[in-house]
Order: structure tokens, then sequence, then C-alpha cells
């Protein structure tokens, strides 16, 4: 009895275990994207932005902010190399105001005016390049940039990735479908996209469909197949159930019965052959 207490309990354990972390994880994991895309960011772009903001602050107005005698003394001692002459010459004074005003950039909300900068100088330059000569100026860009070994190999695909989350132009899928593919007796869910090149029904004298097949477990990724229009199979689901059931592989089946139970309640082939076989006498004395 105390065996299978213990079997229990680490049976238990490790369920709720699990369907805790399940339960958990999406948040953290979001937390964590988006706290290291923020660090990211505030320690290579905002930092310098602030740096420049202040040396800006400094050359506008000489004598911000007020020095007092020790913080000199302070400056000196903490940079030795860099005092030139004496600490009354004009150029310690303003490195020492660099540095003062540094120090106090680096603490409390001033040291988020460098993160807003940067969220608003994307906003400006997403703005310039939606324009017409905007649009020409960064082709330009890119084609000098993927000529570049090393970037040519790696740009196009982190390209592919950004337009597909970021970009305007989203794919629209129509319905879902189950289409013989990647051979004969194999089935794949598919989403349509559309119609496919009409060159191809006028030549063939054929209607076609082209599907999207998203691999699992990441439905972002796939192929692009050619089927016939009577080859593909509706399947009454929506596009999100079938993203679910494509991310989980398999697991999470639409409907409001598991796989398992729909396939339970059809019924096996030698009761469809029995009620085949006494079918036949009927129709025979009919």
């Amino acid at each position: 009895m105390a065996k299978g207490t213990k079997e229990g309990f680490a049976s238990d354990f490790r369920r709720f275990f699990l369907r805790g972390l399940a339960t958990l994880l999406p948040t953290v994991l979001t937390i964590v994207v988006l706290v290291k895309c923020f660090e990211f960011v505030q320690n290579n772009i905002s930092v310098y932005i602030n740096k420049g903001v202040i040396r800006l602050i400094v050359l506008a107005k000489h004598d911000y902010p007020q020095l007092r005698p020790e913080e000199i003394e302070q400056y000196i001692s903490e940079n030795p190399l860099s005092v030139a002459t004496s600490p009354q010459d004009p150029a310690i004074e303003k490195r020492v105001r660099l540095w003062k005003l540094g120090k106090q950039w680096n603490q409390g909300w001033r040291s988020l005016i460098g993160f807003v900068l940067a969220i608003l100088l994307v906003y400006f330059l997403g703005r310039m390049f939606a324009g017409y000569i905007g649009r020409k100026i960064w082709q330009m860009f890119e084609s000098t940039v993927q000529q570049v070994p090393g970037f040519k190999q790696v740009y196009p695909y982190v390209k592919q990735v950004t337009d597909f989350l970021f970009g305007e132009k989203k794919i629209e899928f129509n319905r879902v479908v189950i289409i013989p593919y990647p051979s004969k007796g194999f089935w794949s869910i598919g989403l349509v996209t559309g119609c496919g090149f009409r060159e191809v029904a006028e030549k063939t004298r054929q209607e076609f469909l082209t599907v999207f097949v998203p691999s699992s477990p990441t439905p972002v990724t796939g192929y692009v197949v050619y089927v016939k229009k009577e080859d593909a199979i509706d399947l009454p689901i929506p596009i999100d159930a079938a993203l679910r059931f494509i991310v989980s592989g398999g697991v999470i089946v639409p409907g409001s019965q598991p796989l398992a139970t729909q396939l339970a309640d059809l019924p096996s082939d030698e009761a469809v052959a029995g009620a085949e076989a006494r079918r036949g006498p009927e129709n025979e004395k009919a």
C-alpha cells in the first residue's frame, strides 16, 4: 500500500508539475524576451544616445551643471591622464561637466531618455523609408549590403523572418485542407493561399490550388505546394485550430472529441464486411 501511494504521489507530482510549467512558461518567457530586448537597446543604443544628448547640453550651456571644487578634484584623481594643464583649464571644466552630467543621467528616470529617443528614432526612420524616395534609398542600401561577404549569407534569411513578423503585408489564408503530401498514402494539413498561376491552369486544363504546408512545431516555416483542386479535402475547422494542432505536434486535436474517441466510434473493417454480407442476401430476396 505504501509503495502504491508513493508511485501515485510521484505520478501526480510529475503531471501537475508539467501542467504548472505549461501554464507559467509562456508568461515567464514573454517577460524574459521583453526584458532582454530592453537591456539590449539600453546597453547598446540608448547609452550612446544619452552621451550625445549630454554633449549637446554641455555645448549649449557652458555653465551647466554647476561645479564645486571638490568635484573637479575628484575628476582629476579618477582621470589623471586627461588633465592637460591645470584644473582651471576650460577644457578640463568641460570634461568635468560631461563627467558629472553623465553620472547623473545613469541614474533614475534620466537613464530612460536614450531609450525613449531610440524608439522615436525608429519611428521616424519608418516614416522616412515608407515614402517613395525612402524606399528607393533603402533598396539601394540592401542591394549593397547583400554584396558584402558574410552579410549576403545571413541578411536575406534574417530579413525574411522580420518581414514575416513585422511586415504590413500579411499572408492571408483562405481555408484549411488536407492534401496527399509528400507522396500518395500520406496526408498533410495545409492552408490554402490562392489559385496559383493562371498559365499553369491554361496549359494543363485543370484547376490547381497553392497550399502552404506548415512545419511542426514552427508553423512560420514550411512548403508551398501545387495540388489539383479535387485532391484537396476541406476540413471544417478554423485556421487557428489547425495551427494549434501543428504546433502541438498533433496533440491538440480540433473538435469536441479526442481523435482516439472519434476513431473508436467508427465501425471496424470486420463490422463493415459483416454488414455488407448480411445486406447481400436481403438484396437478392428483394
